[in-house]
């Protein structure tokens, strides 16, 4: 007999017979699991039913409204996703859709009466009930914690107001690995460079500039040609990692570097990075050396085809701290942070070019999977890890970049000798070889 007839035994069951009991709420809890609220149209309160139904079926339209969105111009869904107040209007939705399917999953199984059912039939009964809770209520549930994770992720990493324009086609990026370790008075620059993104196809320079370069230039309009019209020039202690230093012991130089989310001593490097590298540095992302480990660990570690063996250890260490055998090797957040960090028997310019894999790894296995398995420790981790003068209101472009660069191959520049003198450098010569590296290859004309 159909559930939908006049004589269902539905709403107005035959508490006496087992088997319709039993056949009833294996009913009500299927219903509940496929469309929460259908339940109580048919045995329950129907205008908490009817309510139930509308509430899901808004949901499914809303679901599938986005995914249209997403095919036609999918930047409008990632502007949303990454912006604190979407993100707080999908946390409250999701919060409450959470509470109604709670709600309606609990009236259910007090519908069905277990009691009146085969008793072994009950315990499957009971099960389905909590498979429905955990698909409709967990999922939401879930959904509102991750959207306050991301919420709180993106009011911490991405502090700036202002929106840049691309320069010549191009937005460039300085990224800064800080190192400030509990051995170590603020923070000091282990590894600088500059990230060139074509700002139309994503496709992607990295320029590594030695931490130890000398005698830095910098243009007539920056704040540090006044001190220093002839270059950064005075000796040992003038060296490019030392200007962080120097730009927060003269804030007086940057005033309102802290009302756009950088520092006196991060606009001092980027300064820096445009007199070496002769490109406009729109944005800068700081990396935590400390915590970078955390964030590797969040995704579950890292693998890299490590190319010859390798003792690894501080440059003061008189025996090595163990070894990378050749290979592929899975890393954690410890390994793959001395990896890349590593001195021992080695240089500046061999650490700067591992660290370069161990980046290019990291984003070759950030994948959307991984991201939604492990959202809540990546987000946390990123907060402690990353700042930037971003604005989040540049995130949505960025992310649509960066998944145009993951296609393509990452070419690198590394400004070391012997190629290039860094203690006496040819600005000439620098700027050439970056604008080479920086500007895509002419079109092959159809013939």
């Amino acid at each position: 007999m159909s559930v939908m007839t006049a004589t269902s035994p539905i709403r107005t069951p035959d508490l006496r017979s087992t088997p319709t009991m039993t056949k009833r709420a294996w009913w009500l809890v299927g219903l509940n699991l496929l469309i929460p609220g259908s339940a109580q149209i048919l045995a329950g309160n129907r205008r908490l039913g009817r309510f139930g139904v509308g509430a899901t079926f808004l949901l499914w339209g809303l679901g599938l409204v986005g995914i249209l969105i997403w095919f036609v111009a999918h930047t409008v869904i990632l502007s949303i996703v990454t912006n604190p107040i979407g993100l707080t209007v999908i946390q409250v939705v999701l919060a409450a859709y959470t509470v109604l399917w709670i709600v309606l999953t609990l009236d259910t199984l007090r519908l069905t009466r277990l009691i009146a059912t085969a008793p072994a039939m009950r315990p499957a009964i009971a099960a389905l009930s909590i498979l429905a809770l955990a698909v409709t209520a967990g999922a939401a549930g879930y959904g509102a914690v991750s959207a306050g994770s991301a919420r709180n992720a993106v009011t911490s990493i991405f502090a700036g107001s202002e929106m840049a324009a691309p320069v010549n086609g191009r937005y460039n990026i300085l990224l800064v690995g800080g190192d400030a370790g509990p051995d170590r008075t603020g923070l000091r620059p282990d590894s600088t460079s500059v990230a060139s993104i074509d700002a139309t196809t994503g496709a992607t320079t990295i320029i590594g500039i030695p931490r130890n370069m000398e005698q830095i230039q910098f243009a007539k309009g920056s704040p540090l040609y006044g001190p220093f019209p002839q270059g950064y020039n005075c000796g040992d202690q003038c060296l490019l990692d030392y200007l962080y230093t120097y730009g927060e012991e003269h804030k007086s130089l940057y005033p309102t570097a802290a009302s756009k989310g950088s520092s006196p001593g991060i606009e001092a490097l980027k300064d820096a990075a445009e007199g070496v590298t002769g490109l406009s540095i729109q944005y800068y992302g700081l990396i935590d050396m400390q915590g970078f480990s955390e964030l590797i660990d969040a995704l579950g570690g890292v693998t890299i085809d490590v190319p010859a063996k390798l003792a690894y250890g501080p440059v003061t260490a008189t025996e090595p701290y163990g070894t990378f055998e050749a290979g592929p090797q899975h890393m954690n957040g410890y390994l793959a942070l001395w990896y890349g960090r590593s001195r021992y028997m080695g240089s500046d310019y061999e650490r700067m070019a591992r660290q370069r894999v161990v980046q290019e790894s990291m984003l070759k296995q950030f994948q959307p999977s991984i991201v939604l398995t492990k959202f809540q420790d990546i987000a946390k981790a990123g907060a402690q890890v990353v700042k930037t003068d971003m604005p989040s209101a540049a995130l949505p472009g960025f992310v649509d970049l960066g998944n145009k660069a993951r296609k393509l191959s990452v070419t690198h520049l590394e400004l070391v000798p012997p190629t290039f003198n860094q203690n006496k450098p040819d600005y000439e010569k620098l700027h050439a070889a970056v604008q080479a590296a920086t500007t895509p290859p002419a079109a092959t004309p159809a013939p």
